[in-house]
């Protein structure tokens, strides 16, 4: 071969390389494409079980409705902030587009959102608003829902509720920025209508829960107890396990409208729960991701704004909750098919079921 066929080769050579290089490229959908249709989507634990059975499933089936081609990448914190902050990490070396975030530290969280920012990335806070530069929110009116719980919580006592009735408040974990706002909306309700003789955090954990209840029992007394504020399902059924255990069955709040939660309803062992339709929050949530990707108005879905902890504005989109009884629970959960009817209503909630009105085949 001379040189001058040498040199044709290798030039055509390189040429081919190049073209292979920019169609694996395209193909493969790295960050720098312009055809990257990739969202990531992190959730914060498994503990509560709306993420895995609603929140991740029902997102993804919106994202594929609208964007049959996107790349979904999926995971889950497991309750660790550093384990999450590592995810964000993942997220970005990945090269995901729009990232679909719900905190499991709002606070901790920000230096992740602003390392995601900065490699070009938008950041949606799902169901908790993060800290740092994030581009939308879609969650519930959270201190609603706190003042919701409270008045179920007096409903529940009737004329019990007295100023020098003595109620336990079980808050969700201070590291969720919801948290704080549930509780700041139970205490505007609740603040001298009864008497909050006992409130500690019992972080989203039925045993930490049923701790703290236990320790309230010891410290106030079983029968001087007139109501528990529970701030959501997962920890009302620790808490119902205490109560039990020190015979009393005070009114009881909760929150998510969980499949368990609904069973205490409906047996008189928990007396409220809080309906947030999961559907609504997803596929607004999946929309403003995909308009996003596809450069598309998406402020439109964003109906207010919210203010993070750090400062920012943020254009968001909040869903009206409902609180659930047992007078309430067919006309709501019920209706709308949360859950199965033979779930719901399995062998030992059958009569209760009847009670409550929903027919069981």
């Amino acid at each position: 071969m001379n040189a001058m066929t040498r040199r044709i080769v290798i030039g055509t050579a390189a040429v081919s390389m190049a073209l292979t290089m920019a169609a694996c490229g395209k193909a493969g959908g790295s960050s720098s494409s312009k055809d990257n249709k990739s969202i990531g989507i992190l959730l914060p634990d498994t503990v509560t079980n709306r993420y895995n059975q609603f929140d991740k499933p029902l997102m993804e089936q919106k994202i594929k409705e609208l964007c049959s081609d996107c790349q979904i990448n999926y995971d889950n914190a497991a309750g660790d902030p550093s384990k999450q902050a590592q995810q964000v990490n993942t997220m970005i070396t990945k090269g995901v587009k729009v990232l679909i975030l719900d905190p499991e530290d709002s606070v901790g969280i920000q230096s992740s959102v602003e390392a995601a920012v900065k490699k070009g990335i938008k950041v949606i806070a799902y169901d908790r608003l993060a800290q740092g530069p994030v581009s939308a929110y879609v969650s519930y009116d959270n201190e609603k829902i706190g003042e919701l719980q409270g008045q179920a919580l007096l409903n529940a006592m009737g004329p019990k509720a007295t100023p020098s009735s003595k109620i336990v408040m079980i808050d969700g974990d201070p590291g969720d920025p919801n948290a704080a706002q549930f509780k700041a909306g139970a205490h505007k309700v609740l603040d001298g209508k009864v008497n909050i003789a006992y409130e500690q955090s019992g972080l989203w954990k039925d045993t930490e829960a049923n701790k703290k209840m236990s320790a309230a029992i010891t410290s106030i007394g079983a029968k001087n107890i007139a109501g528990v504020y529970s701030a959501n399902d997962t920890m009302a059924g620790g808490i119902a396990t205490a109560l039990k255990g020190a015979g009393i069955n005070p009114p009881l709040t909760g929150q998510d409208a969980e499949l368990t939660g609904l069973q205490r309803i409906l047996v008189g062992t928990q007396t409220s729960t809080i309906y947030k339709p999961y559907k609504p929050e997803a596929d607004a949530t999946a929309e403003i991701a995909v308009d996003m990707l596809e450069g598309k108005d998406w402020k439109s879905i964003t109906d207010t704004t919210s203010k993070s902890g750090s400062g920012q504005d943020v254009p968001a989109h909040l869903i009206t909750a409902t609180s659930v009884t047992k007078a309430n629970i067919n006309a709501t959960v019920v209706k709308d098919g949360l859950y199965k009817i033979s779930d719901l209503c399995s062998a030992q909630f059958v009569a209760a079921c009847k009670a409550a009105g929903i027919t069981v085949g």
